[in-house]
């Protein structure tokens, strides 16, 4: 646990050190929910008519798009701050730091663990930010929301990035190349982002495409997130499968990481 609690100390250290790698992780965001999210508003096509508007939140739950996107983005920053828990073990590796750290009495499952928290608080703080700016820029919150919804929207983003940067960091724990785990990230971002809810309901996708976003845990975390925070009724039946989902996810996940760790983690 002291192995523990250190090199997580160390990661948040690197990370407040370095501000201006916040700021930009939060411009990518902001910039889809100001520019995206505002231009094209598909909520406008429902022509401002009653049935327009009643058809459309049928479809999208909300009848607003601005909204349905930005609680996504919520995902979205959850989905690029984990992506670089890999890294982070690609470079300590390269440095000679992770030598060093595995000559100590720290367990194995800790350094993968000490990823995985720093990840977590990065994710966590970041969506926060992004709620807020999402709120200065219009997002209209539903009639349930309070801040116990608040804290479970949270809740269901931190199963969501632990799951997820363990998963990075499992694909990463071989690697010694940054330019491999970079092509891997990019190769897993951007489906795990458009074969979800963030942007488009799942309802309007192809069949096949419908059946990838069963899998996807963006897709469960938006979906627990847009109940809390955007919908006036909130479904507790889908909540509660959402939330099964999430936990099971980064259960997994966190155990596959910790046994890589131990039978591939060397120097």
């Amino acid at each position: 646990m002291s192995g523990l609690v250190a090199l997580t100390g160390r990661e948040i250290k690197k990370w407040y050190k370095n501000p201006f790698v916040l700021f930009i992780s939060l411009i990518q965001p902001i910039i889809w929910m100001g520019l995206f999210g505002k231009a094209m508003d598909l909520s406008a096509l429902a022509g401002g008519s009653a049935a327009g508007l009643a058809a459309f939140k049928n479809t999208f739950g909300v009848s607003d798009y601005f909204s349905f996107m930005a609680v996504g983005m919520l995902a979205f920053v959850v989905l690029f701050a984990t992506m670089f828990s890999g890294m982070s073990i690609v470079w300590d590796r390269r440095l000679g730091f992770l030598n060093k750290v595995l000559s100590t009495p720290a367990s194995r499952g800790s350094i993968i663990m000490s990823k995985v928290f720093i990840a977590v608080i990065r994710a966590l703080v970041q969506a926060g930010i992004v709620l807020i700016a999402a709120v200065v820029l219009g997002l209209r919150f539903g009639a349930n929301f309070t801040p116990l919804t608040l804290l479970a929207t949270f809740a269901a983003l931190f199963l969501m990035s632990i799951g997820l940067s363990a998963l990075f960091v499992a694909i990463a724990i071989r690697s010694t190349k940054w330019e491999t785990q970079m092509a891997i990230m990019n190769l897993l971002n951007l489906p795990l982002l458009f074969a979800s809810n963030a942007l488009f309901p799942t309802a309007l996708m192809p069949t096949w495409l419908q059946d990838v976003a069963k899998f996807n845990p963006v897709t469960y975390g938006v979906d627990a997130a847009r109940e809390f925070i955007l919908l006036d009724t909130i479904n507790w039946t889908n909540v509660t499968n959402d939330f099964l989902f999430l936990g099971t996810f980064a259960i997994v996940f966190a155990a596959i990481g910790i046994v890589l760790s131990w039978r591939y983690l060397s120097k």
